[in-house]
């Protein structure tokens, strides 16, 4: 993994260096799966503009999020997936520091059905996701996983799972 978390941190230090804040945000993440293939994720997201139900304790809100990871590893060939998904967050209040949690649903579309050992049955894929982390200065750290299944419109329907690192800065 030392190759992908090097190029991780590269593209990080370069999304960071850029200008002042927009409606537009990238992250980049790096992680694995259960059986070591490493993935590499660059996304592009956007806010919903919206909180809900803010409180002094913080507040619901979310983001549209598109992105594109690519799969490579020892076990399997590598892979190419898209994917786009409504993100909703509950951010914790604080002045400098602000922690969060998130959960999603989307979709996404793989380039192969074939994954390590599995056979996904569909290039369509549900994508569930779970994370937390931290946001500061416009920026955002963070632990996630996601979770890739046909639902069942397919058989097989073996699924795949990333554990990724992300980081996140306006462009």
């Amino acid at each position: 993994m030392s190759n992908a978390l090097r190029t991780a941190a590269l593209l990080a230090l370069t999304l960071g260096a850029s200008g002042p804040a927009s409606a537009w945000d990238a992250t980049l993440a790096a992680g694995v799966t259960r059986e070591s293939t490493e993935v590499l994720r660059l996304a592009l997201q956007q806010d919903f503009q919206r909180s809900w139900w803010q409180s002094s304790s913080g507040r619901l809100t979310g983001y549209w999020d598109a992105g594109y990871t690519y799969w490579f590893g020892d076990k399997s060939a590598s892979n190419h997936s898209l994917s786009f998904a409504p993100v909703f967050v509950y951010e914790f209040a604080g002045e400098r520091v602000r922690p969060y949690v998130e959960a999603g649903i989307g979709v996404a579309l793989f380039e192969s059905t074939e994954h390590e050992s599995h056979d996904l049955g569909s290039s369509f894929q549900f994508e569930d996701r779970l994370g937390f982390g931290l946001r500061f200065a416009g920026q955002e750290i963070g632990v996630r996983a996601i979770h890739y299944s046909n639902a069942g419109i397919k058989q097989p329907n073996d699924g795949a799972e990333t554990y990724t690192l992300h980081y996140r800065t306006a462009f």
